[in-house]
């Protein structure tokens, strides 16, 4: 199991044994292997151990990700606690708390050694923003889409503001490139509002302009009664990149972002229109939805997926954590736990795997425009 790593039992966890958080030590990986041989005899006692590590695990301020898949029962709790569990066993795959290593990287044959080496080394890059993120995703699991979304952005802003941002915009070279047409398209049809993302040489990168454009499509369709079905998609060979990388940098301070991105969320204006009209709010995806452009499109109350999508949150890469709105969005459709593991093992995950957990609700081979 895992040579790589050091892992503790959940016996240590249970006694409060694992070292408190700290900026360079984030992470401890609990083996839950051993609770699933558990015989007749020792169940009891195992029990109250679980307990005991459920109570320390709520506690932590520390990555808690489980190795192995324990079996149905005892460790129920636990599992609930844990930041997520890896595993490979297929009796587990229902489990949303937990991730197969072979869903982990699913542009990879993975086995659970190397899907826990990789998100080890992408948590060990990055473990300020990765503390965060955990802690974020506990906070904000039971709160109202606006109070998470308000969190979500203190939480941004505090890391805009750390070291590990400040040396991946130091290495950063990324230029505005030439603009061509309205970054955001309108077509009105009976009752029906398309809304459509409109840089394709950009793959639909969300810059100022476009969030702005978008920010007020999303205002037409709210303050229409008469539009009772909105569709939101994009040109190009992508849905959207994400965050233009172009702009990074560019907000006068941290404190600042935070009043521009909390006084303008295109996020909570699509989950009000999924409220209000229900499956008729749409986000058809396809190529590479990513970054904010897929914490935007899991607000829709529905979203289609061409077969050729790919879903990615790279945002802990560059010191940060998702910031459109992708700690609310996309736990609230597959769960805080495999939400996690996309952002803190920056992963790609497939149509296929989209559509089991959750993240989409089908996938469609003429779905590239609709």
């Amino acid at each position: 199991m895992s040579p790589t790593l050091e892992l503790n039992t959940v016996d240590e966890l249970s006694t409060g044994s694992l070292e408190p958080v700290s900026a360079a030590d984030v992470v401890s990986w609990i083996d839950l292997s051993t609770t699933a041989s558990t015989t007749v005899s020792t169940t009891t006692a195992l029990a109250d151990v679980v307990v005991a590590a459920t109570a320390a695990a709520r506690a932590s301020h520390r990555i808690l990700i489980g190795v192995g898949w324990p079996g149905a029962g005892v460790a129920d709790e636990l599992l609930d606690a844990l930041t997520v569990t890896v595993h490979d066993d297929p009796a587990g795959a229902h489990d949303r708390r937990t991730v197969l290593a072979a869903h982990l990287y699913t542009d990879l044959d993975t086995d659970l050694d190397t899907a826990l080496a990789r998100m080890a080394a992408s948590i060990a890059a990055t473990p300020m923003a990765a503390a965060v993120t955990s802690q974020l995703l506990r906070a904000t699991r039971s709160l109202p889409v606006h109070e998470a979304l308000i969190a979500e952005s203190f939480a941004y802003s505090t890391l805009q503001a750390g070291p590990e941002y400040a040396r991946w915009l130091a290495a950063a070279n990324y230029r505005p490139t030439a603009e061509h047409g309205e970054p955001v398209q309108l077509r009105r049809d009976g009752d029906r509002l398309v809304i459509t993302l409109n840089r394709p040489h950009r793959h639909n990168a969300l810059d100022a302009a476009m969030r702005d454009g978008l920010v007020d499509a999303l205002t037409v369709a709210t303050m229409d009664a008469t539009i009772t079905d909105v569709l939101l998609c994009g040109n190009g060979a992508s849905f959207s990149s994400g965050g233009d990388l172009a702009e990074f940098g560019t907000a006068s301070d941290p404190a600042t972002a935070h009043l521009i991105r909390t006084q303008h969320r295109p996020g909570e204006q699509i989950h009000a229109l999924a409220t209000r009209l229900g499956d008729r709010c749409t986000a058809s995806v396809h190529g590479a939805v990513m970054g904010g452009g897929l914490e935007l499109a899991a607000f829709a109350a529905r979203v289609v997926a061409a077969p050729d999508s790919k879903f990615l949150l790279p945002e802990l890469s560059m010191g940060l954590l998702p910031g459109a709105g992708g700690t609310v969005s996309v736990p609230r459709r597959i769960g805080r736990w495999r939400a996690a593991s996309m952002i803190l093992g920056g992963n790609i995950i497939d149509a296929t795997t989209a559509l089991d957990w959750g993240l989409v609700d089908s996938v469609e081979p003429n779905n590239r425009r609709i």
